[in-house]
């Protein structure tokens, strides 16, 4: 099979749990220099593992000086330890979906798997929307679930993260696929911070699942006046 690529969606979107607040230690910085200052001041690598991520991340890669940079960089340097669908724990990525429907499928998912680990019926929880535009040229690999089945696995993610970490390493700049968690969806990976441009914060959504049922309820809240 030969490989293709293609641009990612523009713009993608992303949602994250409001309780994450937006601290903007890299948006205002203006050379790599301060930067390293102004992260052990603030505390952003007293985390050994985060401090493994960023020894792991190239400082040409690092985002600062320029609105929400904090969001990004937060994607790569604040991982779940068991990493995600083509990543490892050892350092993140920039996850994005075609549509904002698809992005609050996915996290609805996740919501649903920890509400359900922690033996409850029913879980609410407040996210934030982000809109970018993933720049580079990705692997696209939508369509191929019958000969990547195991990249396509909707629980274990040892089959796809390897072949993405190789990705990466390689220097490519992600991957575009189907999503799992909504079906027709279309989700990209971004691996180079740098790549992630125009992130602007878009509204706010409560979302609220239920371990029984696959609905999702989903409320926009009103901006604060």
């Amino acid at each position: 099979m030969t490989d293709k690529f293609a641009d990612a969606p523009s713009p993608a979107y992303r949602a994250i749990p409001s309780r994450f607040p937006p601290i903007g230690v890299f948006d205002t910085i203006s050379t790599a220099a301060d930067l390293d200052k102004v992260m052990d001041l603030v505390g952003w690598t007293n985390d050994r593992l985060v401090a493994h991520r960023v020894a792991r991340l190239d400082r040409s890669e690092w985002v600062f000086g320029r609105p929400n940079s904090s969001i990004v960089m937060a994607a790569f340097l604040h991982v779940a330890p068991t990493g995600s669908r083509f990543n490892t724990g050892d350092l993140g990525a920039w996850y994005a979906a075609a549509s904002l429907r698809t992005a609050i499928a996915e996290v609805a998912h996740h919501l649903r798997r920890e509400t359900y680990a922690r033996r409850k019926d029913k879980e609410s929880r407040t996210y934030r929307a982000y809109s970018c535009v993933p720049a580079g040229s990705y692997l696209d690999i939508r369509g191929e679930q019958n000969s990547r089945p195991g990249v396509y696995d909707s629980e274990i993610y040892a089959a796809s993260q390897a072949p993405g970490e190789s990705i990466r390493s390689s220097g490519g700049a992600g991957i575009i696929y189907d999503s799992v968690r909504h079906q027709g969806g279309t989700n990209v990976v971004a691996y180079r911070p740098r790549n992630v441009l125009d992130v602007i914060q878009t509204d706010h959504f409560r979302i609220t699942v239920d371990v029984h049922l696959p609905r999702i309820e989903i409320r926009k809240l009103k901006p604060p006046r």
